[in-house]
Order: C-alpha cells, then structure tokens, then sequence
C-alpha cells in the first residue's frame, strides 16, 4: 500500500472576475505619460496587482484613448496598483507583478475626457508560492428529528454539506530572480492579504488543494476543488525566524474531491498550445472569450 507524503502537495488559485462593470471617467489629467501611469476615482482595493482588466470606452465618441498603438473601443490588460491606487499597465501577469516603469505599456495623451467602464476577468490557475502546510476540512450539519417519546437520538441523513481550511505560506510580494525556487507566473500570500481588504468584489477565488500531484496527466493525482472566500489572513513576524501568512477560508457552494488527470490544455491540429491573448496556455475549461 503507497504511503503519500506533504511533499507531493500543491495549491492553484484562479481569481475571480466582476460580475459588473465599474465606470469612471477618465480626464486629460489623468495619464501621466512620462511615468506610463494613469488613475482614476475607485475604492481602494477593487483593483489588485496582477488582475486582468477589461477596460472600455463607453461614451460613444470614438476609440478608447489610453494605450499607445491601441486601436477600437475597449482593451484587455494586465494592471500593477501602487499605494495610492495608480495604475500601469502590462502585456504579462509576470510583468504587472514586477511593476517597473521600463517594462509598462507606454500611454498617449487623451485629446479629452472619456467615460471608461473597467473589469477584472481572470481566467488562468496559477500555482501559490511558498506553501508550508495547508489544511482542509470538510463538514456535514447535523439535523436532530426527535419525536416525543423517542429513547435514541434521531438525524436527518442530508444535512447541509460545507468545507473550510486554513495555508499557512512564507511572505512574499515580488519576484527576486535570485532566489532558489525563482519562477514567474506564481502568486504570492501577499494577494490573499489584499483580498480580504477588497470592499467592492469580495474576498473570494477558486482554489486547487491537491493532497498529491505527480503531474499533469497522471491518474494518481487528487485534489479538492471549490470556490472559496478568506475569512481571515494573519501575518506573523517573529524576533528570529521567518515572516509567515496564515489564511483561513472557507467554502461557498459545491465543492469536490477529485482524483485523476488535471484538466488539460487545448491544442491546435499543428500539436501547438492554444494561447489567451495573454499568452498563457487555454484550459479546456477556461472561457476563451
């Protein structure tokens, strides 16, 4: 009988998109070219770095004007939020994350006032870095339906089913390309930290826990998988060691565990990957629009 060890285990996220769009309008002043940044009036928080923003023109008098050699009405990009809520704009969620002025999207100067719509629309699973331990527990409530004269305690066999867990992972906020396990296209805790301070959206995302991955394709592999929300992140930084994380979470809605293959990727008839136009490899189940 095999015996599975922690070191097989693994978590993905996928963040989640808005179910509607924010406006706001967007004045001349507004884009500061020379530092390839512009920003417009919205709570702090609704917007997180590495976020995939769907920004559209929507007052009917012309293209959108913000991007440099970007024609037609609307754009899809990746965004990088300072402290102040200023926004820069990249081609990769690797880039957005970085956030150096140098490899930003350059900006062109509205000739006037627009009225934009923005929207954040994720569709990638990207693995959280520097996992130490997670937990997950699953739970179903227990319903009593005594009756007068009973002796023996009685329960309804379907109670309501739930599941909540807790990661705890090393603090991280940014890519060092000299670390040891350096990659790009990972997130960090740092963004479960931001999510709970999201007023707007709320602090929810999908998640991966995968009790054992051997590989894309193997039968061997098991995970749950569910749509969760962070109930609370604490952050501990002790006198001598290491500053941690801790997430705790809970479930909302059905949730499974599975055993198998992951979901794999779509290929062309050439055998080549199916690209987003992020250029991250398309799902099966990702929404290609």
């Amino acid at each position: 009988m095999p015996v599975y060890l922690g070191t097989g285990g693994f978590i993905e996220l996928k963040r989640t998109s808005m179910d509607a769009s924010l406006t706001a309008t967007l004045a001349v002043s507004d884009v500061n070219v020379s530092r390839k940044r512009f920003s417009v009036d919205h709570k702090v928080g609704t917007i997180i770095t590495g976020d995939k923003l769907d920004i559209s023109r929507t007052d009917g008098s012309g293209n959108l004007e913000l991007v440099s050699g970007h024609t037609g009405r609307d754009g899809s990009w990746f965004v990088h939020v300072d402290d102040i809520g200023g926004m820069r704009l990249y081609s990769t969620f690797a880039l957005a994350v970085g956030g150096t002025k140098a490899s930003a999207l350059t900006l062109v100067a509205p000739s006037g006032t627009q009225t934009i719509s923005f929207k954040t629309r994720n569709t990638s699973y990207r693995p959280l870095a520097r996992v130490e331990e997670y937990e997950f527990t699953t739970q179903r409530d227990q319903v009593e339906i005594n009756q007068l004269g009973d002796t023996f305690k009685r329960q309804y066999d379907s109670g309501l089913i739930s599941g909540q867990g807790s990661m705890t992972c090393f603090w991280e906020h940014r890519y060092v390309s000299t670390d040891h396990d350096y990659s790009t296209g990972q997130e960090f805790s740092s963004y479960l930290a931001r999510l709970i301070l999201r007023v707007q959206q709320g602090a929810d995302f999908l998640g991966r826990f995968f009790l054992y991955r051997e590989s894309a394709t193997s039968v061997n592999n098991a995970w749950y998988e569910c749509d969760a929300q962070i109930t609370s992140c604490s952050i501990t930084v002790p006198n001598v060691g290491i500053v941690k994380t801790n997430i705790d979470f809970v479930t909302s809605g059905e949730f499974q565990l599975k055993v198998g293959s992951t979901p794999g990727y779509l290929l062309q008839e050439s055998t080549d990957y199916l690209l987003q136009e992020d250029g991250n490899k398309l799902f099966l189940e990702d929404d290609a629009t």
